[in-house]
């Protein structure tokens, strides 16, 4: 759990950087920003407001995690905060050779150091990394005069920038503790940021744990259960229905009761077993065989499972019960259609 709240920026440096695809180069500034009380009180709930910390990530690398840039860059800064200014134009020209995607905008980069930040009941310190890439147009009254005046310029929006991170200063030997945003989330261009321009691996937290299991029984049950026993829209919904319930209903994760609660047939049991596997061995980390139920990652993943069967563009059936409450069928007219009994009508 991470509390912004009390913190402070302390030192504040803004660059802009450009696609590199598109030859649009970067701009360094050498000095900091004046840390203006009134416009820090401003600043800081704008790069840190979108940061919940349910998710956590860690600096990775293949090979040594010195050679992770923005870890390696983000030690210097920790040993030693007044070289922000100069280690800051490293990371914006590391951001730049990231940005290869034609669908990455250019804009402002601010690097800026917090203290007073608190993770997991520990005060430590932590660098920002916050890119803004919209631009909106506002409207400006002026009364100075007898006649009022309106203008309109283009400016930033000061809701959250476009993306985020925040590395806190704690277990540096395991490439850090990182929280991270970014408004583009599933695109194919929003993978840069995490993976091509951080290289970030995620921290097995309870909220991971939760959010991986459902998210690979989901994976499971709408591919594999597919492939192998071709069941109806029905019957994978009931599926998907009993593993969020599972999650509601629990306070802690346990593999066999899950696997038992959820898949009543023992070689669907021991199929999604060897799925699981098969995740982590494309580089997934497994989750443990007990682990305590977030809920934020259950509210999470709830939103993206599906109990809606839509039948052409006439109907939406939604599946919340009983399976057996609902039939499937063909008439003698090859026309499908589905069967439904209720006790009670609203």
């Amino acid at each position: 759990m991470i509390h912004l709240d009390g913190s402070f920026i302390s030192s504040l440096m803004i660059h802009r950087v450009g696609n590199k695809s598109l030859d649009e180069g970067f701009k360094l500034t050498d000095k900091p920003i004046r840390t203006d009380p009134e416009l820090m009180a401003v600043l800081r709930p704008y790069f840190t407001s979108m940061l919940s910390g349910d998710e956590l990530f860690s600096f990775t690398n293949e090979v040594n995690l010195d050679q992770n840039e923005v870890y390696h860059l983000a030690r210097k800064i920790f040993a030693e905060p007044s070289s922000l200014a100069e280690h800051s134009k490293a990371i914006t020209a590391h951001l730049y050779n990231q940005s290869t995607h034609p669908r990455i905008k250019s804009g402002e980069l601010y690097v800026a150091y917090f203290e007073e930040v608190v993770i997991d009941d520990e005060v430590t310190s932590a660098i920002g990394i916050f890119k803004s890439e919209s631009r909106e147009t506002f409207l400006q009254v002026d009364f100075s005069s007898e006649l009022a005046g309106i203008s309109h310029f283009e400016g930033i929006p000061a809701r959250r920038p476009d993306k985020a991170c925040m590395i806190f200063n704690v277990a540096s030997n395991e490439g850090f503790r990182v929280a991270i945003f970014d408004h583009l989330n599933r695109t194919s261009e929003a993978g840069f940021w995490r993976d091509d321009f951080l290289n970030l691996k995620p921290v097995g937290t309870d909220f991971y744990q939760t959010n991986y299991m459902l998210d690979v029984t989901k994976q499971f049950v709408t591919k594999r259960y597919v492939e192998e026993h071709e069941p109806s829209k029905v019957d994978q919904i009931e599926l998907l229905n009993r593993s969020v319930d599972y999650f509601k209903n629990n306070e802690t994760f346990d593999r066999g009761e899950f696997c038992t609660a959820v898949f009543d047939d023992k070689d669907v049991r021991t199929s999604f077993l060897k799925f699981e596997e098969q995740q982590q061995s494309e580089g997934k980390m497994r989750a443990d065989e007990t682990f305590s139920i977030s809920l934020p990652a259950v509210k999470k993943q709830s939103r993206s499972i599906r109990s809606i069967i839509k039948l052409d563009r006439n109907f939406h059936i939604y599946v919340h019960g009983d399976k057996d409450l609902i039939q499937q069928g063909v008439d003698e007219n090859g026309r499908k259609y589905y069967k439904i009994y209720y006790e009670t009508e609203s």
